[in-house]
């Protein structure tokens, strides 16, 4: 019987993306095994780590050892506070060949291009720079350089992307880790409040749009008590996504059995 293809999006999120790596916990409980994975922002960088055969539990682990606002990070006449460039070589500990094919599983990185106003998807030659350019989130973290084209967050126009895979896939599972809270009036109470919220609001719009493309999303509405940047609670994030997860592969399959999961799929290698 031929092998299904499984497709995994994983959406933008900062620190919350640690959840994608709860829910992959769970979907290997229930012996599903993605082997084709696009990501965008922290889901970026978890699909990588993934597909470069990290344990869940592991990439929670490096995710605890991500310190963004340290004074060696500071970015010195650069378009960000933090220099994303200067954790190269921090991946470069879990990513020994700086290589989309030294991965064990197909890996799409999107990346907006600044200069030409669109979205660019990596999924060959080096990967780190990639992953550092899908994570740079604006303002905050700088642009990163490559080829002469200037990238940041792939979360900007394609928070969800599920196009690089669709046509590859028989059967897409999506994790969506950046739900938008409910705020108060009083809360916004500057002009960056709106402003803030005008952005995130439009990229939710853009991604939920996309659901509909996946065979099954799972979305922890929960993460939105959890900001971008807080590395406080990551053990809470990955039992968050990870209980998320198992509460609806439950309603879907309605067991653990794999005999019943018909997308259930041997670990590959």
């Amino acid at each position: 019987m031929k092998t299904k293809n499984i497709g995994l999006v994983l959406s933008g999120g900062g620190h919350r993306g640690v959840a994608h790596a709860g829910g992959i916990k769970a979907l290997e409980e229930f012996g599903i095994y993605p082997n084709i994975i696009s990501g965008a922002s922290a889901g970026a960088l978890v699909g990588a780590l993934y597909a470069a055969n990290y344990s869940p539990e592991a990439i929670k682990e490096i995710f605890k050892k991500i310190k963004l606002f340290n004074i060696s990070r500071l970015a010195r006449k650069k378009a960000g506070f933090i220099n994303v460039e200067t954790f190269y070589d921090f991946l470069l500990d879990y990513f020994k060949t700086d290589n989309f094919e030294a991965l064990s599983k197909k890996m799409y990185v999107t990346a907006t291009d600044l200069v030409n106003a669109k979205v660019n998807v990596f999924d060959k030659d080096n990967l780190i720079y990639p992953i550092l350019a899908s994570a740079s989130f604006p303002g905050i973290l700088t642009p990163v350089s490559i080829k002469g084209t200037l990238y940041s967050d792939g979360g900007i126009l394609d928070n969800f992307p599920v196009d690089p895979i669709i046509d590859q896939c028989d059967v897409i599972y999506g994790i969506y880790a950046s739900p938008i809270r409910k705020m108060a009036a009083e809360e916004f109470k500057h002009s960056y409040n709106v402003l803030d919220r005008a952005f995130h609001l439009r990229i939710h719009q853009h991604s939920i749009t996309k659901f509909k493309l996946c065979d099954l999303v799972i979305y922890p509405k929960d993460l939105s008590k959890y900001g971008l940047f807080n590395t406080d609670h990551i053990d809470e994030v990955f039992e968050i996504g990870y209980q998320e997860t198992i509460k609806e592969l439950k309603k879907k399959f309605g067991t653990r059995e794999y005999s019943k999961n018909e997308y259930a799929s041997p670990q590959l290698p």
